[in-house]
């Protein structure tokens, strides 16, 4: 099954997000290589795709695990969860209609 994993930044996010991006990248791309990556995306703190000094106030990522235990455990060993980017998380199952 689908699950999104829904992750709210702290504050003044920018510099940590960027220092433990390069393991938050490979772990999206190991779920991405087993077919099990829907989608995956920061979310811009401005209108604009490259927000810049403005950062981010947080993360999207769906993708699919054995079961909403096991999508929470991974959600916990986010990298950016060490780094201290994320305030908190809420992962839910997810089902896709549309397109």
């Amino acid at each position: 099954m689908l699950y999104m994993i829904y992750s709210t930044d702290v504050e003044n996010s920018l510099e940590k997000r960027m220092n433990a991006r390069p393991a938050h990248l490979e772990r999206l791309t190991e779920l991405k290589e087993q077919n099990r990556l829907f989608a995956a995306g920061p979310l811009p703190a401005v209108d604009d795709e490259n927000p810049g000094e403005a950062g981010f106030t947080g993360s999207l990522v769906i993708a699919e695990f054995p079961s909403l235990e096991e999508a929470q455990a991974w959600a916990k060993a986010d990298p950016y969860i060490e780094a201290g980017v994320y305030a908190s998380s809420v992962v839910k199952p997810y089902k896709k209609v549309l397109p």
